[in-house]
């Protein structure tokens, strides 16, 4: 899979395609602009300059070499107007003001129009210099040079908004990543929960019962202390499972261990069966049994429990509710987000001393 960012691949591109005509311009612009050796040399350092710029910008950082490259431009310019008498060596301070100005944070249009004036105004001085016809210097030194620094000026701007897009779509597929590890942390985390904590009331509701009968009936209590030994080895591994991605939750499972808890503390369980229940579901309505199991077993004061499947649902009524405000349970606050993301619908409801638990995937139904 191909990893590296779009950011580098533009960088890349940049690189390969035009630099290398940037720099066969720039050997022009002195071949055809130097008198002498000296000449070339000063009109080296203008393309020099523009070369560091454009290899800045494409990296996204030439706001760093802005002012040194421009200052070196812009002083080649009036050089090779004045003393060198060529008319293409623009090239480096219309390149570096191309690449500089629509990154500036603030007056671009401004920025952009002092560039042109500028150029103009410097080829404007050949005539001081030359006994060449008027009206050709200025179409050499003036016209065109600002024409087409103008013109790569509005083509820049548009450029500048498609990397600024891109740049955001890097972002945004950075914090998608970043998100990504946080929710498989809070489903690991949640499902972490769902076997520690279940697990750990059952034991504790078993010690409990294996106290009680270990002088009356210590055949029980020493079955009561085989299952807690059986439940812990079990839960063991159920969090190696959860480890190495390996746990599945098994709804007929699941249902098996509700009716056995509920029975061996008192409550009486009836299970309605409307529809056999389909496995794209089984996991989550499995683990909304297992975490409404636990909250029954420890906020409630159940007798009751009816549980009724169906191919995309499960509905968990008890008595024996508290006749308060609904209390906050963070295990099925946690679920519900994780039902909400599969397409599904979580609701709790307490009325007349009845709970009821229902989850549902309504999209999912009569396919």
């Amino acid at each position: 899979m191909d990893t590296e960012p779009a950011k580098g691949k533009l960088r890349r591109l940049n690189l390969t395609m035009f630099f290398p005509l940037l720099v066969v311009g720039g050997v022009i612009v002195v071949a055809s602009d130097a008198r002498t050796w000296w000449h070339a040399v000063v009109l080296s350092a203008g393309v020099l300059a523009a070369m560091v710029a454009f290899v800045q910008w494409a990296a996204g950082e030439v706001l760093r070499v802005a002012i040194p490259c421009l200052v070196v431009t812009a002083a080649v310019w009036p050089f090779s107007v004045l003393v060198a008498g060529g008319s293409s060596s623009f090239f480096g301070v219309f390149l570096v003001g191309s690449l500089v100005v629509p990154q500036l944070p603030r007056h671009r249009i401004a920025a952009a129009v002092a560039l042109v004036a500028y150029i103009a105004a410097v080829g404007a001085l050949r005539p001081l210099v030359s006994h060449e016809d008027v009206s050709g210097e200025l179409v050499d030194f003036v016209f065109v040079p600002a024409a087409i620094t103008a013109v790569v000026l509005g083509l820049m701007f548009p450029n500048k908004r498609f990397y600024d897009v891109v740049k955001e779509l890097e972002e945004s597929r950075e914090r998608e990543a970043e998100l990504a590890v946080i929710r498989e942390r809070v489903r690991f985390a949640s499902d972490l929960h769902d076997i520690q904590g279940h697990t750990l009331h059952v034991v504790k509701l078993k010690t409990a019962l294996a106290r009680k009968l270990v002088d009356i009936d210590a055949e029980r209590a020493k079955q009561e202390l085989g299952e807690i030994h059986a439940l812990v080895a079990d839960t063991i591994t159920q969090t190696k499972e959860l480890a190495y991605a390996q746990r599945r939750l098994n709804l007929s499972a699941e249902l098996e261990n509700a009716r056995n808890l509920f029975e061996a503390a008192g409550i009486r369980v009836r299970v309605n069966r409307e529809a056999d229940v389909d496995p794209a579901a089984g996991r989550l309505l499995g683990q909304v049994l297992r975490e409404t199991t636990t909250n029954i077993l420890r906020h409630a004061q159940a007798t009751r429990v009816r549980i009724t499947l169906s191919e995309w649902s499960i509905s968990i009524v008890n008595d024996g509710a508290q006749r308060a405000p609904l209390p906050e349970l963070r295990g099925l606050a946690a679920l519900e987000q994780r039902v909400v993301a599969d397409g599904g619908e979580l609701t709790v409801q307490q009325e007349d001393g009845q709970f009821v638990t229902a989850a549902s995937f309504p999209a999912r139904e009569g396919r």
